[in-house]
């Protein structure tokens, strides 16, 4: 060895020389049940980010915060130290004041497409940064792939450019927001620490707090398709985010929703572009209309818009003007026919009934099997892939009726998607009352 080696130090010893906190020293305050001080969240989120608190270390303590919780300081500097690491998108240079929407995800949860220019038609911006599926829940930006020429990613300068000229934009989010979310993200989906409250609401909020929205509406969805399959833990998650949209300035209100049952008649992304422009010409199923109105309302009252009459706007065109303003400044033929599935299979009743229940995560594990979502990031889909619902929820069904209809290019999958709905549909005797369904259980503010 010589004498200049033998003085060298390794990278991993300098940066513990000029590091204010030990890791190991951080993961022993939350594992024995202390909060972490603000100087210590600020400083894991960012040696995290630079790639100096290791990843096994991060493991250990979002284990920990999965075990030990967080208190609403904690959770507030965890996010804000999360926007930090990275951009901040300002709209202040708009005409019009900006509302955004956030949906915890669900099994034909297509509302997006519809709401964005719905609310846009009011004169209200609506910057929709979106992602892509994973699982059995569908991603927003892979349903507008569906539509021929549409593209997702566009610069800073193009959406602010198309906020200002059409009022609506739903595009991918930069890589700049919250860098330091992404890392984690990926880490919490292969440590079991998935479902850790405080971890999901400032996921979620560190990327709409650094979108620069003035006001945000989220619809956190509860059951069988959700996310928080149980409405306790759902109600606890709206809670979190709402307090920290609060306390970062934004004006943040959520409606707890039902995921009991599919959104609508479709779970697919041709399928559900479809099913909203349904809505955009004043149909669509019931459920459908009903959530895009009352996340409709929520949004444009922040936005200071007095008793919108939104259902005249989906009525009169005003809607749809502006959803085709929107899909064509993005490059997409509006025009053009949606892609169609080489092979339909049908789902057929065996018995007599009136259908009582539809398990939503079924129905979303069969579109997923029919290539309409990916089990890893970056997996190609198909655009016309899914599962159409002939027979829902409250209707009466004979033996032998189409249930449901599996669309996909690929006919070896129809087997195991045949499998994963097979028992989704409940059914009681002919003539039984079924329950008008409860799209929104409450308001969280």
């Amino acid at each position: 060895m010589t004498e200049d080696t033998g003085h060298q130090q390794s990278a991993v010893e300098q940066a513990a020389e000029v590091e204010p906190f030990d890791m190991v020293e951080v993961i022993h305050t939350k594992r024995d049940g202390h909060a972490l001080a603000d100087e210590q969240i600020d400083w894991v989120i960012d040696a995290y980010t630079r790639g100096v608190v290791a990843e096994e270390q991060m493991s250990a303590l979002a284990m920990a915060i999965f075990l030990r919780g967080m208190g609403r300081r904690e959770i507030s500097r965890w996010t804000h130290a999360m926007i930090d690491s990275g951009e901040r998108m300002d709209f202040a240079a708009l005409s019009r004041t900006t509302t955004d929407k956030h949906s915890t995800g669900g099994v034909g949860d297509k509302i997006t497409l519809p709401l964005a220019p719905l609310v846009a038609s009011f004169g209200v911006a609506v910057p929709q940064l979106s992602g892509r599926g994973l699982g059995h829940t569908g991603g927003t930006l892979d349903k507008l792939e569906a539509i021929p020429g549409w593209r997702a990613d566009l610069s800073n300068e193009q959406m602010m450019r198309q906020l200002e000229e059409v009022g609506a934009v739903i595009c991918a989010a930069g890589s700049g927001l919250a860098p330091a979310d992404k890392k984690l993200y990926a880490l919490r989906d292969v440590t079991g620490v998935v479902e850790a409250i405080p971890l999901i609401a400032s996921s979620i909020m560190s990327k709409k707090i650094a979108e620069g929205t003035a006001a945000l509406t989220l619809d956190v969805k509860t059951g069988a398709g959700a996310f928080m399959t149980a409405e306790a833990d759902a109600r606890e998650l709206a809670r979190t985010m709402v307090d920290l949209g609060t306390d970062a300035g934004v004006r943040t209100v959520a409606l707890l929703t039902d995921m009991s049952a599919p959104l609508g008649r479709t779970a697919g992304n041709a399928l559900e572009v479809r099913e909203s422009l349904e809505v955009l010409a004043g149909g669509g199923p019931a459920d459908v209309v009903e959530l895009t109105c009352a996340l409709a309302r929520e949004m444009l009252a922040a936005s200071g818009v007095d008793d919108p009459d939104v259902e005249a706007a989906l009525a009169d065109g005003r809607a749809m003007d502006t959803w085709r303003a929107m899909i064509t400044a993005q490059g997409g033929d509006v025009d053009a026919p949606l892609p169609e599935a080489r092979h339909v299979e049908q789902v057929r009743a065996e018995s007599d009934g009136v259908v009582t229940g539809l398990d939503a995560m079924a129905v979303g594990v069969a579109a997923w099997r029919l290539g309409a979502g990916r089990s890893r990031p970056g997996e190609a889909v198909q655009a016309a892939a899914g599962v159409e619902i002939t027979r829902h929820i409250g209707e009466q069904v004979r033996a032998g009726d189409v249930l449901a209809r599996l669309h996909t290019d690929t006919p070896e999958r129809i087997a195991r998607a045949a499998q994963a709905i097979d028992g989704a549909w409940d059914l009681a005797a002919v003539g039984t009352v079924v329950p008008e369904r409860r799209i929104v259980l409450d308001r969280i503010a």
